[in-house]
C-alpha cells in the first residue's frame, strides 16, 4: 500500500445484529478494491475477515476482524464486528478505533435489537453513523418500511441518502438523492437512467428533508434556504459532511452486498462523507498515574501514542497485538514505553492485518490501525507511546461477565493444559474471566452469556486439544447454630507410660462476626493457660466443617468454661481433641441451621417488560427492594436473590427482554435457607460426603 496523509485514512466500524450482512459487505468492499479476485461467502467460511476455525464452523463472527483497502485516493481501514451479544467485547475493541460506523439492517426485518444496540455502542463512543439496508435482493424486501422505523426508532436525524428503484418486484437501481440522479445495475456496472416518476414525490419530499438538515449545518445556509436560494454542490456536501460528523445527520444507504449492488455507491460516500482522523482535533490523554489532561494533535509531527485494542494468542504464530497509532509514527525498531507495566520495548516489525493475513508496512502514521507480533509486555488496553513523553489514553470499558460455571476434565491428568489454555484464552478476552474457587475446588470461568462459554469450550479442544464438561458451580453453603448450648468434651487414653488427658466444657451460641470468637472463662486454673490456643485451635479447625452437610460454621461464639487436667498426661494435642468433642456434641444440639449466599442483583430493562421480570425474581425466591426510573425509557429493579436461583440468569434474562436487558450482582450476606430447600441441600451433601469416603 502507498503513504497515505492522516486526512486521507478512513476507520469504519462495521456493526448490525446478527445476521444483518456485515461480513458480506466486509467482502464486497475488499472484492471492489481488487483486494480479492473471488469474492467470498460466509455459508461457505471462504470470507476474509471470518477466518477462525470457529466462526467457519458456526457460519457467524465471533472475533473483530480488521479489513483494509484503497478506493479514490483513500485508505480505509473497514473492521468487522460479531452481531451477537455474548461477544459485545469485541464490538467494543472495533468502535473505540473507528470515526464512524456503519449499521448495517436487512431490508426484510428492519430494525431489531442489535440495530439499537450498535447505535447506542456507536453513541457512546462519539461516532459519526451511517445506516445501510442491506439484502435489497430477497424477496419482501422494503426499503420504505424500514426506513421510517428508523426514523421513528432513531429520530429525525436520520435521513435516506438514497432510495432504491424496484420493477417487478426487484431491485434494479438506485437514485441518488443528493445528485438528484438515477443509477441502474447492468451487469457489473451502473448506468445512468431517469428518476421513475413514480418515485419523483418522494424523491422531492426526501430531498427537503436533506436541505433542511443541511441548513441547520451553518447559519449562513440557514439564512440562505430560508430565502429560497439553492446550495451549489460544495456548499450542500460541505453541510452534510458537518452535519454526520456531528450526529444532526445520519445519512440512510440501500443496497445488496452479496449482488455487490450498491456498494461501490457506499464506499464513495465513505470518502466524501465521513470523518478521518484528522477532523478530530484534539486527543486527549493522561498523565501516567495522575488526573492530569494531556492535548495530542492527530498528527505525524507529534510525539507517539497508541493505543492496543486487542490482543490475538495465536498458537502459532505467537502474540499478535493489534493497536491504532493516535499521534506520531509507529516504525520497525521504534522504541515505546508501556506506562502499565512501566516497560520499554523496542518494536520489531510492523503489519497491516486483513482478515488473517499479515502485511509487512514501514510506518503506521496517527489515525491508522496495525499490529505488532510478539510484543512481551503490551496487553489490551496498554498505551504504547515515547518514552520522553509519556500517556496514558482512554481504556476501553468492558461489560463484567454474566454468567458463571465450573470445568471438569473429560480426562484425568488433563487439568494443567486446561489451566494454561484458559490462560491464553483469558489473555485474548477480557470479558472472559478464570477463577479457582479454593472452598468448592472447583475452576469457574465466566463470561457474557452460554454462546460464549460454548465457543471457548470448544476453543480448549480445538486450539489446546483438551475436552471440558461445563458443570453449575457448587453453592458456597455456610452453617451456624440458633440457640446457647453448653457441651462437655474428654479425651482420655492410657497407652503404656504417658497417657493422654483433656477435658473441657465450652459454651456455643450464635455469634455476631462471621469469624469464630473464642474466649475463656476459667477459675481456679480447672483448665491451665497454656492450653488455651490448643482449645482455640481445636475449634478453629472443627469449624471448618457443620455437622449439618459439612460446610464452613460461622456466626459462632465460644466460651470455655470449665474442665480438668492431668499434671502428666495432659498435652496441647489432647486439649485440641477434646475441644472437637465438645464442638460435635454441641453443634449437634444448638438447633444448626443451613445458609446460603444471597446476592444483590440489578437488573436493568425497558420498562414494557417490567412485570415479567419482577415476576421471575420472585419465582426466583428474590426479594425486591425498589424500581428506579433511568434513562431512555430503562428501570432499574433492584432486588435480593439467593446464589443458587443465580446461575443461568443471564439467559434467561435475554429471552425474556429479546436481549435488551442486562443485570450485575454482588455478594451481599448469607441468610438461613428455608427448611423444605435445606433438606434437599443436606441430604445430597451427605451422599455426596459418602461417595467421597468410599473413593478413598
Amino acid at each position: 500500500m502507498k503513504d497515505y496523509s492522516t486526512g486521507k485514512l478512513r476507520n469504519v466500524c462495521l456493526l448490525g445484529h446478527g445476521g444483518s450482512g456485515k461480513t458480506t459487505l466486509a467482502e464486497a468492499f475488499l472484492f471492489n478494491t481488487g483486494v480479492l479476485d473471488r469474492f467470498g461467502k460466509v455459508p461457505d467460511g471462504t470470507t476474509t475477515t471470518d477466518y477462525d476455525p470457529e466462526e467457519i464452523k458456526r457460519k457467524f463472527s465471533i472475533y473483530t476482524a480488521l479489513a483494509p483497502c484503497e478506493w479514490k485516493q483513500t485508505k480505509i481501514n473497514f473492521i468487522d464486528t460479531p452481531g451477537f451479544f455474548d461477544f459485545v467485547g469485541e464490538v467494543k475493541q472495533g468502535v473505540r478505533v473507528a470515526e464512524s460506523a456503519i449499521i448495517t439492517l436487512p431490508a426484510k426485518g428492519g430494525v431489531a435489537v442489535g440495530t439499537e444496540k450498535s447505535w447506542a455502542y456507536a453513541n457512546e463512543n462519539k461516532l459519526s453513523k451511517v445506516f445501510f439496508v442491506s439484502k435489497m435482493d430477497e424477496e419482501h424486501a422494503n426499503f420504505f418500511e424500514v426506513y421510517d422505523q428508523l426514523v421513528n426508532t432513531f429520530g429525525i436525524s436520520v435521513v435516506a441518502f438514497q432510495i432504491p428503484i424496484i420493477e417487478n418486484e426487484k431491485f434494479v437501481g438506485i437514485v441518488d438523492l443528493i445528485n438528484n440522479t438515477a443509477k441502474r445495475f447492468e451487469k457489473d456496472k451502473l448506468v445512468d437512467a431517469q428518476i421513475p416518476a413514480d418515485l419523483a414525490d418522494k424523491v422531492e419530499e426526501i430531498r427537503e428533508k436533506l436541505k433542511e438538515a443541511v441548513a441547520e449545518t451553518d447559519e449562513e445556509l440557514m439564512e440562505k434556504y430560508f430565502s429560497g436560494e439553492e446550495f451549489t454542490p460544495e456548499e450542500f456536501k460541505k453541510g452534510l459532511r458537518a452535519g454526520i460528523a456531528d450526529g444532526s445527520i445520519v445519512p440512510v444507504f440501500c443496497g445488496s452486498a452479496i449482488n455487490n449492488q450498491g456498494v461501490t455507491l457506499l464506499m464513495d460516500a465513505i470518502v466524501d462523507y465521513l470523518p478521518s482522523p484528522a477532523d478530530v482535533k484534539v486527543i486527549k490523554a493522561k498523565k501516567p498515574g495522575s488526573d492530569e489532561v494531556v492535548e495530542l494533535k492527530p498528527s505525524e509531527d507529534e510525539t507517539t501514542s497508541a493505543l492496543v485494542f486487542k490482543t490475538i494468542a495465536d498458537p502459532f504464530v505467537g502474540k499478535l497485538s493489534l493497536f491504532r497509532v493516535y499521534s506520531g509514527v509507529i516504525k520497525p525498531d521504534t522504541t515505546v514505553y508501556n506506562p502499565t507495566t512501566e516497560k520499554t520495548e523496542k518494536v520489531s516489525q510492523v503489519f497491516i492485518l486483513r482478515g488473517k493475513k499479515q502485511i509487512p508496512v514501514d510506518k503506521l502514521i496517527a489515525g491508522d490501525i496495525g499490529v505488532i507480533a510478539k510484543m512481551q509486555s503490551a496487553n489490551t488496553n496498554d498505551t504504547l507511546c515515547d518514552p520522553a513523553k509519556p500517556v496514558v489514553l482512554d481504556k476501553i470499558i468492558f461489560p463484567e461477565p454474566a454468567i458463571t460455571m465450573a470445568v471438569e476434565p473429560k480426562s484425568k491428568g488433563d487439568e494443567e493444559k486446561i489451566s494454561a489454555g484458559l490462560q491464553r484464552i483469558q489473555d485474548e478476552d477480557p470479558t472472559f474471566k478464570v477463577t479457582l474457587n479454593t472452598e468448592t475446588r472447583q475452576t469457574l470461568i465466566s463470561g457474557v452469556g452460554e454462546q460464549h462459554l460454548d465457543v471457548i469450550v470448544s476453543k480448549l479442544k480445538s486450539k489446546f486439544g483438551v475436552s471440558v464438561n461445563l458443570v453449575d458451580p457448587k453453592v458456597p453453603y455456610r452453617e451456624t447454630i440458633r440457640k446457647k448450648v453448653k457441651a462437655e468434651g474428654k479425651h482420655k487414653k492410657q497407652s503404656g507410660g504417658h497417657g493422654q488427658y483433656g477435658h473441657v466444657f465450652i459454651e456455643f451460641e450464635p455469634g455476631e462476626s462471621e469469624d469464630l470468637i473464642f474466649e475463656e472463662k476459667i477459675f481456679g486454673g480447672a483448665v491451665p493457660k497454656q492450653y488455651f490456643p490448643a482449645v482455640e485451635k481445636g475449634l478453629r479447625e472443627s469449624i471448618q466443617k457443620g455437622v449439618l452437610a459439612g460446610y464452613p460454621v460461622v456466626n459462632l461464639k465460644a466460651t470455655l468454661v470449665d474442665g480438668s487436667f492431668h499434671p502428666v498426661d495432659s498435652s496441647e494435642m489432647a486439649f485440641k481433641i477434646a475441644a472437637s468433642l465438645a464442638y460435635k456434641k454441641g453443634m449437634a444440639e444448638a438447633s444448626p441451621v443451613l445458609l446460603e449466599p444471597i446476592m444483590h442483583v440489578e437488573v436493568y430493562v425497558p420498562e414494557s417488560y417490567m412485570g415479567d421480570i419482577i415476576g421471575d425474581l420472585n419465582k426466583r425466591r428474590g426479594r425486591i427492594l425498589g424500581m428506579n426510573p433511568m434513562e431512555g425509557g430503562i428501570q432499574q429493579i433492584v432486588a435480593e436473590v439467593p446464589q443458587a436461583e443465580m446461575f443461568k440468569y443471564a439467559t434467561d434474562l435475554r429471552s425474556m427482554t429479546q436481549g435488551r436487558g442486562y443485570f450485575s450482582e454482588s455478594f451481599a450476606r448469607y441468610e438461613e435457607v428455608p427448611p423444605n430447600i435445606s433438606q434437599k441441600i443436606i441430604e445430597e451433601a451427605r451422599k455426596n460426603m459418602a461417595d467421597e469416603d468410599n473413593d478413598e
